[in-house]
């Protein structure tokens, strides 16, 4: 009952492939154009998708028949003939459970409808609790969650700090005090349920492309207790070859040195913009011109870790996810110079480097695009 991502698959399927490999595909690319346009007659959905009407009315027979598409009646039309049966994809059928582990101290969790609404919340105190407690805190929250649900669950999603592999192992989490912790695994195990689990700045990413309107190239750096970046390249999520893409906070920025981080080395990009280091700064400074400087520098910091980046890539969009009231303004707009002034403008000055627009829920959602794009192939 576990679900991962492939590696290779883009997140939003938009054209036929091979016979081998098509009935799946083909299945996603009609829930994906209903997911994304809203109700369409069969004849509407085979025109958006090349697909036949024949393929596209034999897909559509067995969606309904898995309860995935519902019919909605027939559309009024002043053409002569009988007016088209519009289908839409049934989003009263099934609810998602988000999981957020990146907090420090609590963990957060929601229901979601089939379109990212949070519809009930819930809560587990993390108590400095690591390990096997820190495992037993996730079931207690998913508990509560599935006892909020009001509808069947199609899946959980879980957005975990630190390095997770594909099969949804946490390779290393030090705040929680896991190494190889099976999480995914465990928990289709203890619930009976599809569940993927990923890193926290990858499921942020993934939210912020399927509910954000972020495009198919851009990057999310998400600050918080750490700082980490999400992916994606043309549509797919990059992990790397050791699952550590964007694992940007522990890079050296400067060559001025700067404070210890937790990791031995000096001046890593962490030190400069991690929730409790900056905290601590501004909290020392004397004088809102101190205070001013303090955002600045670190504004200037994450323009320089991320000027490589959007270099080498291309990138199109750069999305900050963090505590508003720490990073937008002076912070954003120094990493903004900083970053245009280290990359050249004929290639780059198409950037978008901007806050994203959906607040502290962004794991939780990101958890549900997980599921949608596991369990339907849509996002």
């Amino acid at each position: 009952m576990t679900t991962g991502f492939l590696p290779d698959r883009a997140l939003r399927p938009t054209r036929k492939v091979l016979p081998e490999h098509a009935r799946r595909h083909n299945r996603s690319l009609v829930l994906q154009t209903l997911y994304r346009t809203g109700s369409q007659s069969r004849a509407d959905v085979a025109r958006s998708t090349g697909l036949t009407r024949v393929t596209v009315s034999d897909l559509v027979a067995e969606l309904l028949a898995d309860g995935l598409v519902v019919e909605l009646g027939q559309r009024e039309d002043a053409r002569p003939g009988k007016p088209a049966t519009l289908i839409d994809i049934h989003r009263e059928a099934f609810q998602i459970l988000g999981v957020d582990l990146s907090a420090y101290a609590t963990f957060h969790g929601a229901v979601l409808d089939l379109d990212g609404r949070i519809l009930s919340r819930a809560e587990e105190p993390l108590e400095q609790a690591t390990g096997d407690a820190a495992a037993a805190k996730v079931v207690a929250l998913i508990e509560r969650l599935v006892g909020l649900a009001t509808l069947p669950v199609l899946g959980i999603g879980v957005g975990s700090p630190g390095i997770v592999d594909l099969t949804g192992r946490v390779l290393s989490a030090p705040n929680l005090g896991w190494a190889g912790e099976e999480l995914q695994s465990g928990l289709a195990k203890r619930f009976g349920l599809p569940v993927v689990v990923a890193n926290d700045a990858n499921a942020a990413a993934l939210a912020e492309h399927g509910f954000g309107g972020a495009g198919s190239d851009m990057m999310l750096v998400k600050v918080g207790h750490g700082v980490g970046a999400g992916l994606l390249l043309n549509g797919s999520p990059l992990f790397g070859g050791r699952f550590a893409a964007g694992e940007i906070g522990h890079v050296v920025v400067g060559t001025d040195g700067g404070a210890e981080c937790v990791c031995g080395k000096r001046g890593c990009l962490e030190t400069w913009l991690a929730t409790p280091r900056l905290d601590r700064a501004l909290a020392a400074a004397a004088s809102d011109a101190e205070r001013s400087a303090v955002r600045r520098e670190a504004g200037q910091r994450l323009g320089i870790a991320l000027a490589p980046i959007v270099g080498a890539l291309n990138l199109s969009e750069v999305v900050l996810s963090g505590p508003e009231h720490l990073i937008d303004g002076e912070l954003l707009e120094s990493a903004v110079t900083t970053l245009r002034s280290r990359t050249m403008a004929e290639f780059h000055g198409h950037l978008d480097l901007r806050m994203t627009t959906l607040g502290e829920d962004i794991v939780m959602r990101g958890a549900a695009v997980m599921v949608l794009s596991g369990q339907l192939g849509v996002s």
